[in-house]
């Protein structure tokens, strides 16, 4: 396939999820909402794509998942009330996201899984290729993964996915990929993926995580895809589709990540990202770091 040389410019957030994991925290409030440190976990993954030059951005949302909305729109009355304190701080705080992109929302339905979401962007995306970035995966700022994605798309068209090494016993949790090398060590072509594995049949210890730059074929293949783990469309189906024919929309492409990522897929992981990420602060790093020195030695 010839490579694209339309800039990429939009991305797509699945956040549609019920957060089960979360209960009974996210019976009311949206997962993605949940704070990390003093800011909910979306705005961490808006700011992402922006910083790789997506502005434009679409949310595949569900029922009970307005707080998003709100949250990247203007709140007029919270605005004024800060600005008539002089806050100045806070105010620049709450414009800050509903500043960052041009928004947009569209209702996935039918829960029907992560490959049904993305077909739900295809009539904002377009032909265009795309990015989608998932919640649970936090990138910090300082390793612009998606950036990098989105610079092998341009340079070899078809899609990129974003691929870990880990513990060969964790595979079962992720997407597994095959690959082979390339010349740049971070680049792989991928050869096969499959859902969640068992340890004794993964073709690697490369994971998918949750960043994509994705060809406008994968909408074609994903109509197309039949239920497969859980009863769910799978977008690692569609791509092992691409994968296995690059003539439907190929090649598919990995980069390989070593920097840092922060999971807030379950509860324990979470937890670790917000004392991690509030470690690194320079407001708050200083004497949290030094609380936490004191609780591990005279508590633990």
């Amino acid at each position: 396939m010839t490579p694209s040389h339309t800039r990429i410019s939009k991305a797509v957030i699945p956040a549609a999820g019920l957060g089960t994991r979360f209960l009974p925290a996210t019976k009311a409030t949206p997962k993605e909402m949940l704070p990390v440190v003093d800011k909910p976990a979306i705005q961490y993954v808006v700011e992402e794509a922006v910083a790789a030059g997506l502005s434009d951005v679409l949310m595949v949302t569900g029922r009970n998942k307005r707080p998003l909305e709100d949250h990247f729109d203007r709140n007029y009355e919270l605005e004024e009330a800060l600005h008539r304190k002089g806050d100045r701080s806070r105010l620049a705080s709450v414009q800050e996201s509903s500043d960052l992109a041009t928004m947009h929302y569209v209702r996935q339905g039918d829960p029907k899984g992560l490959g049904h979401a993305v077909l739900c962007a295809e009539p904002h995306v377009g032909d265009q290729p795309f990015a989608v970035l998932l919640g649970d995966d936090l990138i910090d700022p300082r390793d612009p993964l998606l950036a990098r994605m989105v610079d092998i798309q341009e340079q070899h068209g078809g899609s990129v996915i974003a691929l870990m090494e880990v513990d060969p016993s964790q595979i079962h949790l992720y997407g597994c990929a095959a690959a082979t090398p390339t010349g740049d060590d971070d680049v792989v072509v991928v050869t096969d993926l499959v859902e969640k594995p068992d340890p004794a049949d993964a073709p690697s210890n490369l994971a998918i995580i949750g960043r994509y730059v994705l060809d406008p074929a994968v909408f074609e293949v994903l109509r197309k895809t039949e239920p497969g783990r859980g009863g769910e469309i799978q977008l690692t189906d569609a791509l092992q589709a691409l994968a296995a024919d690059p003539a439907l929309g190929g090649p598919v492409h990995g980069v390989v990540f070593k920097g840092r990522r922060y999971d807030t897929g379950d509860r324990g992981d979470y937890l670790r990202a917000i004392v991690r990420l509030a470690c690194e602060r320079e407001d708050l790093g200083p004497d949290f770091r030094a609380w936490l020195r004191s609780y591990v030695t005279e508590e633990m």
